[in-house]
């Protein structure tokens, strides 16, 4: 694959609300599959507290009743991705790959280890050693959770994406079982450098080991401009 394939690069402001992104990825990626969106694409933004349950979910995996969460502030949603119950609030880098892999590689187990990399190359441009844990979708710091995936692929287009803990109010994941894995320890990226980190900082990051893990070049882009 050229080194020059484009990958446009959307960063959203604040907290988006989680049904408008959803709507957004849904449009988009019929886009990217009718060829109205030229290139490949990734969105990266910042969520209100929202609990989403992908395909796998199990609805005990949700502790709290969807009248407790709502009195509290907190949104609920189930989505066509992979994956069992995540949690998204803000101080969590949240990315939307946006990408056709017919000019990648069509294998989706394929696209995941790529994604765990450009989380485990931006971590490590963090001085945090990120591991993988086989038999898991995701990436450690040791025995501690710090970046969940769930994606959906529709004819070779991929949207929903990953989960970075930034400085996210861990107290939150209390509410659930995060990807259905019990007893598992979360942890986010101020914890493991152990220094004040900002979602704006470590979006740099993240961006950069994107293009470099795909293998593209990325270039900003404003919502108005994209179809």
């Amino acid at each position: 694959m050229s080194s020059q394939r484009i990958c446009r690069l959307l960063r959203l402001e604040g907290l988006t609300d989680y049904g408008e992104a959803l709507e957004l990825q849904r449009r988009l990626a019929g886009a990217r599959v009718e060829g109205e969106l030229a290139d490949d694409l990734l969105i990266l933004l910042e969520h209100p507290r929202v609990i989403t349950l992908g395909r796998g979910a199990r609805g005990s995996n949700v502790i709290e009743s969807a009248e407790a969460l709502a009195a509290s502030g907190v949104e609920l949603h189930e989505v066509e991705r992979g994956g069992d119950v995540t949690y998204h609030g803000p101080g969590q880098l949240v990315g939307y790959p946006i990408i056709d892999l017919r000019h990648h590689n069509q294998d989706l187990h394929w696209y995941l280890r790529q994604l765990e990399e450009v989380l485990l190359r931006a971590l490590a441009s963090l001085d945090i050693s990120g591991i993988r844990v086989p038999g898991y979708t995701g990436v450690w710091v040791e025995d501690r959770k710090i970046a969940s995936i769930g994606v959906h692929v529709t004819r070779w287009v991929t949207f929903h994406g990953f989960a970075l803990n930034v400085c996210t109010d861990l107290a939150d994941f209390d509410l659930i079982v995060p990807c259905g894995i019990d007893a598992v320890q979360m942890t986010t990226v101020e914890i493991e450098s152990g220094r004040a980190s900002s979602v704006d900082e470590v979006a740099d990051h993240v961006a950069r080991s994107f293009a470099e893990t795909f293998g593209l070049v990325m270039q900003p882009v404003a919502l108005q401009k994209l179809p």
